[in-house]
């Protein structure tokens, strides 16, 4: 029995957008039970996501192995759709892993990325998808780069509203353009941000995550419980409040302790009626076990 495991992913840490991702320990697994006549996805997601060859998962998989021996399979996964934690990149690393095991696993995990990233159009979730942990990555002239990182020491407290932010609206929220001045500032904090990571002086970094110059401001209206949620962290004396990927979760990185008690806090707010998850950080990425 082949089993593939992909972590959930944080993207657009603070200022590092679409360029930086952490993977967490929320996981897609997908089981393959054996051949089929055709292809049959068991998944929990309802009638309205496919169950047969027209799932993201085995579109995927057949654009990179167009032969594939039809197989049943079955999905099961914690990580909501369309919330900002990296769904849809769940699946289409799941569907390129699933369509390489099959076929004798010809490709390496740098050309699986580089073909993931050009599916999903940036590598920020689909990198620490399949590497694990925190990656700086960068998709240009068609090819991608990516630089893993230290693993930081902190826990993620992840606040997730009930309600959907499809990336297309939240994209949509975004400038054309930002002026001259506007891009050297938020580029240099983005800088200075990878620099702490890197260094692991995580301190600094926290209060750089609050500090981006790209995003969040334009989307905010969209997310009323950003506010809430990062003012209540203060109110503690917490730092490291941010939007993951395009929304709507909300994202609180620190020691454990701190985003326990944090949790805590923000129960008691009954404005926020959304589902809350403590989750360690994935330092494996996609895996893959074969029984």
């Amino acid at each position: 029995m082949l089993t593939i495991s992909v972590p959930a992913t944080s993207a657009n840490l603070g200022p590092g957008f679409d360029s930086i991702g952490l993977a967490l320990d929320m996981q897609l697994t997908l089981t393959v039970l054996g051949p089929s006549d055709q292809w049959q996805v068991d998944h929990p997601y309802g009638a309205g996501v496919p169950s047969d060859a027209r799932n993201l998962i085995i579109k995927t998989a057949l654009g990179l192995v167009p032969n594939l021996t039809p197989q049943h399979v079955q999905v099961t996964s914690e990580i909501p759709l369309a919330r900002g934690l990296g769904s849809s990149s769940t699946a289409i690393v799941a569907g390129l892993v699933l369509a390489n095991e099959l076929s004798g696993a010809p490709f390496t995990k740098q050309e699986l990325l580089q073909k993931a990233t050009a599916l999903e159009g940036h590598p920020d979730n689909v990198a620490p998808a399949i590497l694990g942990g925190l990656v700086v990555a960068t998709y240009a002239d068609k090819k991608v780069r990516a630089v893993s990182l230290p693993t930081p020491t902190w826990a993620a407290s992840v606040y997730v509203p009930n309600e959907e932010l499809l990336t297309s609206a939240s994209r949509q929220a975004l400038p054309k353009q930002l002026a001259y001045g506007d891009a050297i500032a938020a580029s240099s904090i983005a800088n200075t941000l990878v620099a702490a990571l890197a260094m692991k002086d995580w301190t600094l970094a926290q209060k750089l995550l609050e500090q981006d110059r790209f995003h969040e401001q334009y989307r905010s209206h969209l997310v009323p419980a950003l506010e809430i949620v990062r003012q209540t962290a203060h109110d503690l004396g917490l730092v490291g409040t941010y939007l993951s990927g395009a929304g709507p979760t909300i994202v609180t990185l620190g020691a454990r302790a701190d985003v326990e008690k944090l949790q805590h806090q923000l129960r008691l707010n009954s404005a926020l009626t959304g589902q809350y998850h403590l989750l360690s950080i994935d330092v494996a990425g996609v895996k893959v076990h074969k029984s």
